[in-house]
């Protein structure tokens, strides 16, 4: 059925548009593909907004229709670009925002981002803006969705570092510290530390004792034969290059460390990430075709709903205590 046709069945189109804002992440790029075509096939004048708020400021938009997104849903990041926007935390930059939406009129706006990007979402909402939140972000630590777009795809591709270094590890016993994104949140951390049999996870929203906490496990499991070591520390804990340092000088077990960094964002998303991102997206327009506003999707128990903006932001979230239980568990 043409674009046309589908427009005739489903009535006259209104016009939303879509931006990806805050840290990239894989996934992005199947959502932005099924907001465009599930927004089409709802009766959407679908336009495109380039580098997030910076370019809704600008005006930096166009229409897009059901070829833009082709052929776009295995690539990692986003075509539509990503920016962080310091203008936009101002009261004056989110009403230069609404208005260049009047300009190109503009009846919603779906954000694919974050927690940053969906506060910003709400001060658009406050102004009088439609917006709908759809949550991606590798940190998977937005409070009101079990789940994020972008987290499946980060965990494989430390898992695949991991067993990489490993390797190496086990070659020349040595210990290996490797930290792993999560600047406030330890799930990408505590995850990993599970699939990659870790002897020690440091979590941002724990405190830790380095010979409690590192030492002793490592010491523990050399006394029992062991002859490598793991430690996942997530990136807001910091230090990690001086807790390589001190593990080598307390137990003279030869320290290396390891920093992931970026690569965590990128490569192309998984099964789950493109499922994931496009049944939200599926979601978003369903919620704008129903006449619904100023809402984030969310995950729940393995359903798909819409939660008010204010509620979504106001929940709060923590790691899973038998999830970091059974890291310490497995460790042993």
């Amino acid at each position: 059925m043409s674009a046309e046709n589908i427009e005739n069945v489903v009535g006259r189109p209104k016009r939303i548009g879509v931006l990806t804002s805050g840290g990239d992440a894989p996934g992005m790029n199947a959502a932005l593909r099924a907001v465009v075509r599930s927004g089409i096939y709802r009766g959407f004048e679908v336009y495109g907004i380039r580098k997030g708020y910076e370019g809704l400021l600008s005006g930096d938009m166009y229409e897009m229709n059901l070829r833009s997104v082709s052929d776009i849903m295995n690539r990692g990041g986003t075509i539509l670009q990503t920016a962080r926007c310091p203008e936009f935390m101002t009261q004056e930059g989110v009403l230069r925002g609404y208005r260049m939406a009047q300009v190109f009129k503009l009846d919603a706006i779906v954000i694919i981002g974050g927690d940053g990007s969906f506060r910003g979402a709400r001060d658009l909402a406050k102004v009088g803006m439609n917006v709908i939140g759809i949550p991606a972000t590798i940190d998977n630590d937005i409070s009101s969705t079990d789940y994020t777009i972008g987290f499946d795809t980060a965990l494989n591709t430390v898992k695949d570092a991991i067993d990489k270094i490993k390797d190496t590890a086990y070659s020349h016993e040595r210990c290996s510290v490797v930290e792993v994104m999560g600047r406030g949140a330890g799930y990408i951390a505590l995850s990993c530390a599970i699939a990659d049999g870790a002897e020690a996870c440091i979590l941002p929203e724990q405190h830790f004792d380095i010979n409690t906490d590192i030492i002793k496990p490592i010491i523990g499991c050399r006394n029992r034969g062991k002859h490598h070591y793991i430690v996942i520390i997530a990136e807001g804990v910091g230090g990690t290059i001086e807790i390589a340092k001190q593990i080598e000088e307390i137990t003279g077990i030869s320290t290396n460390a390891t920093i992931l960094g970026y690569q965590q964002r990128g490569g192309s998303p998984t099964v789950k990430d493109r499922v994931a991102a496009s049944l939200m997206a599926m979601k978003a327009t369903e919620v704008l075709a129903a006449g619904e506003r100023n809402k984030i999707i969310a995950e729940k128990n393995e359903k798909y709903i819409a939660i008010d903006i204010d509620e979504a932001l106001n929940m709060t979230k923590s790691l899973d205590p038998d999830m970091i239980e059974a890291s310490k568990m497995l460790s042993l």
